[in-house]
């Protein structure tokens, strides 16, 4: 089921609930779109409302992206952090658009991001805790250059976070993957990081391990 009478592309999965159905979004990788998570939504419990969104920027001669990574000879590569937090703020609303037009639970909202999709995830929830309540982040970290400013006052008590990464990953520095439980700690968010013996991708057992995680919280 595809729609893009909203703010987002997306394609849908329905949910095994007729109402009040747990609600997961997707947010794929810089360069991809919204068939290459959902090719995986099959595997995911029959409870969830899947919905797997597009990257508002188009990019030649395919893909999409939530915001431009320019590659500069002087600068190295750099992130166009102005596009990045009106996605992240974009996102916010899709999320509200998808609870009214959907049979979801609004307090039961999960977030899974990989690589880009990843990074926005995590800024998406800790600039709107409200709105979501678990956040699967696989292959991505913590960019503090779009995080809100009033972070040490936000309420994240209701967040919980399952991050992934692959210790010999060539595009994400598994270092910048290691902050992120210091990070949300220091916020007392809670949270589970992972290690896999893989490059920039989600191996089986991280796959398994991720399902395990989110199907004891949807319900």
């Amino acid at each position: 089921m595809t729609n893009t009478s909203r703010s987002l592309h997306h394609i849908v999965r329905k949910s095994s609930l007729q109402k009040n159905a747990p609600l997961l979004i997707m947010l794929h990788g810089y360069g991809s779109d919204e068939n290459d998570l959902f090719s995986f939504s099959s595997e995911l419990p029959a409870e969830l409302f899947i919905i797997s969104a597009r990257a508002p920027y188009p990019m030649q001669p395919y893909g999409n992206a939530w915001y431009a990574i320019n590659f500069d000879e002087e600068q190295g590569r750099w992130n166009d952090n102005e596009q990045a937090t009106q996605s992240r703020d974009l996102m916010a609303r899709f999320i509200d658009e998808a609870i009214a037009e959907y049979p979801v639970d609004k307090n039961n909202v999960t977030l899974l991001g990989f690589s880009q999709g990843s990074i926005l995830s995590y800024a998406v929830a800790l600039t709107y805790p409200e709105k979501v309540k678990n956040i699967i982040a696989l292959s991505g970290y913590i960019n503090k250059d779009i995080l809100p400013e009033d972070i040490q006052k936000k309420d994240y008590s209701n967040l919980d976070f399952y991050c992934s990464h692959g210790s010999v990953d060539q595009v994400i520095p598994v270092a910048w993957a290691r902050q992120t439980a210091p990070f949300l700690n220091s916020l007392k968010i809670k949270n589970n990081y992972s290690e896999f013996p893989v490059g920039h991708g989600v191996a089986p057992q991280n796959f398994y391990e991720l399902k395990d995680w989110l199907s004891k919280r949807i319900l």
